[in-house]
């Protein structure tokens, strides 16, 4: 026996109520998808800017501790300068402290 072919096929006719393509339908609906489009394109703006805006705060945040880290390594520089001073000045000669404030002295 053979199998009945499907209503659609045998008559050769398309279906009307089936969906139009892609293309066709953007032509149709021109202005919801021209409306879809800016819409997008301000969400990827917005979510880009916030990206950014939290970029920025971890870079303040970096520049904040940068800072303190530099105060620091000067005053640490500062005391290690004080310390070979005072030690050297301890020496009978004074050759080396002579030399040390020289030499400190070519770096400020």
């Amino acid at each position: 026996m053979a199998s009945p072919a499907p209503p659609s096929s045998a008559t050769g006719v398309q279906n009307p109520k089936k969906s139009l393509g892609f293309v066709a339908n953007a032509i149709k609906r021109k202005d919801s998808f021209i409306q879809f489009f800016a819409m997008t394109g301000i969400l990827l703006l917005s979510v880009r800017s916030l990206g950014q805006k939290y970029r920025i705060h971890d870079l303040q945040e970096d520049t904040s501790a940068l800072k303190e880290e530099q105060q620091t390594l000067t005053e640490r520089m500062k005391n290690i300068k004080h310390t070979l001073l005072h030690e050297a000045s301890l020496e009978p000669s004074g050759l080396f402290a002579a030399r040390l404030r020289r030499l400190f002295a070519d770096q400020e």
